[in-house]
């Protein structure tokens, strides 16, 4: 298996012109439906089992909260932002207890992003200018094995370039935006073997059963409130 580090040099190898030449075979134009944005139903929705859709997740990196807590006019407190990454936390007697290892966009009480909000049918995030990588580069990922896959398999790709659903594939995109779009993608994709390699140095084992939830970041072991746990 290779090395989170190997993975990381051939993401810091990867070409922006060779990605936007592969997002332009694609194809993609934002349609701002929102579905990208929000749970996989409408609110309060359930399937054919009674249960609800989960709930809207997206990766955010420690940094990128701090940023939006500053966005626009308002100083968001961190749980306004982000909650821990549901995936590897059980349900204990008082709630949610266990370790995980990312933060997600905090959501709404329907499971929307929280920064989501809807006109008419039209979509908006509002905190657009200062959006996470994952938002940037939804619906493209790079293959990359200690890279993330967002929702679900690909439907498309071309060379290293995956698709995933989204009603705005297969549309003209014009080469400034894709090489835009590329660009943020080989970030992105540098960042997260960043995180997945920073998080594998500061990890410490914890105590699971005690009610406790703890996030493993780049940082260090955090409460989900984001303060640094002694």
């Amino acid at each position: 298996m290779e090395s989170l580090e190997s993975e990381l040099d051939r993401a810091r190898e990867l070409d922006v012109a060779d990605l936007a030449d592969a997002i332009e075979s694609i194809g993609f134009e934002c349609t701002r439906c929102g579905a990208c944005c929000t749970a996989d139903a409408g609110c309060g929705s359930e399937d054919e089992s009674g249960a609800t859709d989960d709930p809207h997740t997206a990766t955010v990196f420690p940094d990128e909260i701090r940023r939006l807590q500053a966005s626009g006019d308002t100083d968001y407190d961190f749980r306004d932002v982000a909650r821990p990454m549901p995936y590897g936390l059980t349900d204990g007697p008082d709630g949610p207890e266990g370790e995980t290892f990312e933060w997600a966009l905090q959501t709404d009480d329907c499971g929307d992003c929280t920064f989501y909000e809807e006109t008419d049918g039209t979509g908006a995030c509002t905190v657009h200018e200062d959006r996470p990588l994952i938002c940037r580069t939804y619906p493209f990922s790079v293959a990359l094995g200690g890279t993330t896959q967002p929702m679900g398999d690909a439907v498309d790709e071309a060379g290293m370039v995956r698709a995933h659903e989204c009603e705005g594939l297969g549309r003209e995109i014009d080469r400034e935006d894709a090489e835009e779009l590329a660009a943020a993608l080989k970030e992105r994709a540098v960042r997260e073997l960043e995180e997945a390699i920073g998080v594998r140095e500061q990890y410490q084992p914890v105590e699971t059963g005690t009610g406790e939830v703890v996030v493993h970041d780049s940082e260090g072991q955090k409460r989900p409130d984001g303060t640094h746990r002694e």
